[in-house]
């Protein structure tokens, strides 16, 4: 009986996730014709002097002519190691025009030896995720500035900025040293990411290319199972609580899969799971990013305008 009626959630929870993502990519509704002008400002330390590397900066871009607007602190991709808020401007402009001010932040890295020897050096967890969350008590202490709402605050990322996402928002630590709490976030929007370190290390071990594991993987987390286990949302799925769109590429589909089947395995039944099955890594963050139209990106707007 049990199993049963599992199995009629699961079924539910597919066909309506169908139901939606139709609408979304008949209509493209989220999507207005008329776009909003929009204004940038570049280079804001969101540690206020105290940054001790460059990269702790952020870019916010704002809709203009109008207040009260939801924010979108996005997290770009870089194996958290190459990333560059910069390059994530196309994206924020996207969603600015459509009245959602966005944050593009930055973060410090770690080493990528295994991309370039000249990345031998760099930070490691959790100090990635402590610069997400500096900005985020930045950027919710200065709202009168800029004429965002903070009780419409949503965080998103693509790739290892899909990882942080779900972290800032499951872990309740991190938030909590800045004197905040993940309930400030209306909503998480991780893309194309991977949410169990374990499972992630292990791919990689095991794979085509074994030395990955301690060049890549462990080089940003440790060389632990416990290293991994605390850097993994998925260790911290009793704290759901937060509305959830879920997107990823056909890549990386095996670790949004096992963080899909993981999250049933819970009672939260506020979120969403699209899949891109036929775009690659890359292109979906260049659908997303530079596509006047995108299903993806309209996806993103509507759950924005549905939680706000």
């Amino acid at each position: 009986m049990q199993k049963s009626f599992t199995l009629q959630r699961y079924i539910f929870r597919k066909v309506a996730a169908i139901l939606v993502f139709s609408l979304v990519m008949n209509a493209c509704s989220g999507q207005n014709e008329t776009k909003f002008e929009i204004t940038e400002l570049n280079d804001i330390d969101y540690l206020e002097g105290r940054s001790i590397d460059s990269l702790q900066r952020l870019n916010l871009v704002l809709p203009e002519k109008i207040e009260n607007y939801p924010l979108l602190i996005w997290i770009g991709g870089g194996a958290w190691s190459y990333g560059d808020r910069n390059v994530e401007m196309d994206l924020a402009r996207k969603f600015a025009q459509e009245g959602i001010a966005v944050a593009s932040v930055g973060h410090r890295l770690s080493a990528a030896k295994w991309r370039d020897t000249s990345l031998s050096t760099g930070v490691r967890h959790p100090e990635h995720i402590k610069d997400i969350a500096s900005s985020v008590k930045w950027l919710y202490e200065n709202e009168s500035k800029y004429a965002y709402d903070r009780a419409k605050i949503f965080i998103g990322g693509f790739s290892s900025g899909a990882h942080l996402t779900a972290l800032i928002g499951l872990d309740d630590s991190y938030l909590k040293k800045v004197g905040l709490s993940r309930n400030i976030l209306k909503g998480l929007i991780p893309i194309s990411g991977t949410y169990d370190i374990v499972n992630y290390h292990e791919v990689f071990k095991n794979g085509n290319r074994p030395e990955l594991a301690t060049l890549h993987v462990e080089a940003v987390f440790g060389n632990t199972k416990q290293d991994f286990v605390n850097a993994s949302p998925t260790s911290y799925l009793k704290n759901l609580s937060i509305p959830m769109l879920v997107i990823s590429d056909n890549a990386l589909e095996r670790y949004t899969k096992l963080f899909e089947k993981r999250i049933e395995e819970t009672d939260f039944k506020n979120f969403e799971v699209i899949y891109a099955p036929d775009l690659n890594h890359g292109e979906l963050w260049k659908n997303i990013s530079f596509l006047d139209t995108s299903r993806y990106r309209s996806a993103i707007i509507e759950f924005i305008k549905k939680n706000s």
